[in-house]
This record gives C-alpha cells, sequence and structure tokens, in this order.
C-alpha cells in the first residue's frame, strides 16, 4: 500500500451517543437472515419494534427479540421511535418510505429503493421537502475492501475499461443458506403471494440483482450515460450482458441468475497507472471483499486484508451516523434512483435487440 492510498477503517466505531431508536418493517426473510442479526451486534441502534401483516411473522420475530410486534405499520410509526428500516417487497416501498417521513422518521430502505425510478424519485421529493435522510441498502458500499478499491480505483488516472459480473449459483445455493441462515419465522401464505410476483423473472431478477451491480459501476466510476444489453436463456437461467459508457470510462457486466457453479461476484478496472482486481463473497459469509491493486510504476501489488466484516451491521451505523451528525447519507435516495434508471435502461435495450439507451 503506498503512502497516499490509505485503508479504510476497518473496525466498527464505538457508538458516537445514544442508540438510534428503530423500528423494522418487514419481518421477513432478508430481515430475518440479514438485518435483524446486525441490529443485534450494534450499539448504534436499538430495535423498539417491528411490523408486518403476516400475524404469524410479526408476532415469531417479536418474540424471538423481546420487543411488540404489530401487524399495521401505523401502529409502529407511533411507538417512539427516530428511524425506519423498510424491508418488504419494493412494490411497496415508496408508499410505507413515505408515511414514515411524513411521521418524522428518517428511512433506511432496502435495495431497490422502489419498484421503478419514478417511485424512488417520489421517496427522494418527500425526504427534501421534510428534511429527513434516505438510505438504500446497498450494502456492498460498506464493506472495507470495497471502500479500498473505490480509494485505488481513484489513483489509476485515466480508465481504459473496467468489467462487472453478478452469479448466482442453482444447487449451492440452497445448501449453503441452509448452513448460514438462522431458523427462520416462515408465512405459508406470504410465501404463496410472493411467488406469484416473482414468477416474471425476467422483471424479478434483474430488479434485484442489478441494484448491486449498477450501484457498484456508479460508485467506482460514476454517472452511466448509456447503456447497451442483451438478455440469453438457458432453460431456466437468465444471463444479461451488456456494455455502459460512464462518464470515467467505458464498462461491460454480466448478470447472471443462475450458473451452475459457486457465487461469483467482483470487478476489475484498469487505468493508466494500474489496475484493480475485486473478488466479493456470498454477504452471508460476512467476508469483506479481496482486492488486489496493481501498481506499475513499482510492479508492486498491494492487497489488504479486512478478514470478517458485516456490511449489514456496517450500513446501520453509518445510517445511524449520518442521523446523529446530520450528514449525508451513503447511498442516498438519489443513487437508488439512479440504480433504478440503468436498470430500466437495461430492460429497455434488452426490448430493443440491444440497441443503446441513453439516460
Amino acid at each position: 500500500m503506498t503512502q497516499d492510498q490509505a485503508a479504510p477503517d476497518s473496525t466498527t466505531p464505538e457508538a458516537a451517543g445514544p442508540a438510534l431508536r428503530l423500528g423494522l418493517i418487514g419481518c421477513g426473510r432478508i430481515a430475518q437472515v440479514a438485518h435483524l442479526p446486525a441490529i443485534a451486534k450494534s450499539a448504534d441502534v436499538r430495535l423498539v419494534a417491528v411490523s408486518d401483516p403476516s400475524t404469524v411473522l410479526a408476532g415469531a420475530v417479536s418474540r424471538r427479540y423481546d420487543v411488540p410486534g404489530y401487524s399495521r405499520t401505523e401502529e409502529l410509526l407511533q411507538a417512539g421511535l427516530e428511524a425506519v428500516l423498510v424491508a418488504v417487497p419494493d412494490r411497496f416501498h415508496r408508499d410505507i418510505g413515505c408515511q414514515a417521513l411524513q411521521a418524522g422518521l428518517h428511512v433506511l430502505i432496502e435495495k431497490p429503493a422502489a419498484a421503478t425510478s419514478e417511485e424512488a424519485g417520489d421517496l427522494l421529493d418527500m425526504a427534501a421537502k421534510l428534511g429527513r435522510k434516505v438510505q438504500v441498502g446497498a450494502m456492498r458500499r460498506h464493506d472495507p475492501g470495497i471502500q479500498y478499491a473505490r480509494a485505488a480505483v481513484e489513483g489509476l488516472g485515466a480508465i481504459a475499461s473496467a468489467t462487472f459480473w453478478y452469479r448466482l449459483p442453482t444447487t449451492l445455493r440452497a445448501s449453503t443458506e441452509a448452513a448460514l441462515f438462522p431458523p427462520l419465522a416462515v408465512d405459508q401464505s406470504v410465501r404463496s403471494t410472493e411467488a406469484q410476483f416473482k414468477a416474471d423473472r425476467e422483471t424479478y431478477l434483474l430488479r434485484t440483482h442489478g441494484a448491486h451491480v449498477f450501484d457498484a459501476v456508479r460508485y467506482l466510476l460514476g454517472d452511466v450515460t448509456q447503456v447497451r444489453a442483451e438478455l440469453s436463456r438457458s432453460r431456466a437461467d437468465l444471463h444479461w450482458r451488456g456494455s455502459m459508457r460512464t462518464t470515467r470510462a467505458p464498462a461491460s457486466f454480466e448478470i447472471s441468475a443462475n450458473i451452475h457453479a459457486n457465487y461469483a461476484e467482483g470487478a476489475e478496472v484498469f487505468g493508466e497507472r494500474g489496475a484493480v482486481s475485486i473478488r466479493s463473497y456470498f454477504p452471508f459469509y460476512r467476508q469483506a471483499s479481496s482486492v488486489r491493486v496493481f501498481h506499475e510504476q513499482s510492479l508492486e501489488w498491494t492487497s489488504p486484508d479486512y478478514g470478517a466484516a458485516d456490511p449489514y451491521q456496517r450500513q446501520l451505523e453509518a445510517f445511524a451516523r449520518a442521523v446523529r451528525r446530520d450528514e449525508p447519507t451513503d447511498p442516498g435516495a438519489s443513487d437508488g434512483v439512479e440504480a433504478l434508471r440503468l436498470i430500466e435502461a437495461t430492460a429497455a435495450s434488452v426490448r430493443a435487440d440491444g440497441r443503446p439507451v441513453d439516460l
């Protein structure tokens, strides 16, 4: 590591003040496997109450974490909160997010920020009007390896090219999740209802996983001005491949759901003074991304090792600091809007047989 390329702080800072009083809206799978364990570990936030329209889920989670559980969002919003974490399906994000903002609360919302970029824009406008914070749950921004990579990319000079990939496994995913996830409360009626919305796999998978990839592109390379994409199918597997023009460089991307191998996520960026290579792991390993940086002048590689790091906990703590210090959230609501615009542009390019879509 060069002297002018300091690594980000990989430790979790002590709470700067009283724990942020937080309510959880949505007690489903992502809440149980990611957000609730992160809340339980953090000194910066305190879970005050949970809500879910399913009394099965709300009851199970409230008992497990010893907090009140409600079946109506309105009840939770009156529970003496400062902020909420919204972990419901994205078709509900705008309405519930705006409801929380109107109640005077700050909002950490799962990615994607909403069902459409227009709906995400409504959240952005409401937050600005009411002077409240909105942070979007693109948790990779809080991975210390990714933060190191961003600083390293800034030192590469002019960028020649970049490649991003996000590939989910088929068979191995179920066994991996079974080993890593805590016991889950399940409401079979909710699972059946959600399966109907997920039946349009092309829309659901691009929105769910594209939110990660496209936020990563913008985080490392800046705004995107054009997207070109195509979609290939192999039985039930869907593979998006495309290219982008960013404010710093051209980039290519691949989103695969699924591959018949293990999880693979990462990026490579090549500049006039070296290169950055990123390998990220299945998030529930809680393993910071591995990053290697080549410095052409010295002909040396640097590769910090951050060990285990929970990006879900780190994003919660960053959210709490932003609220306490009245600082911008990262990523903010505007980043959520832009990620959705890229998802929509990708889908539009696919429908147009790969023709470019300008943003």
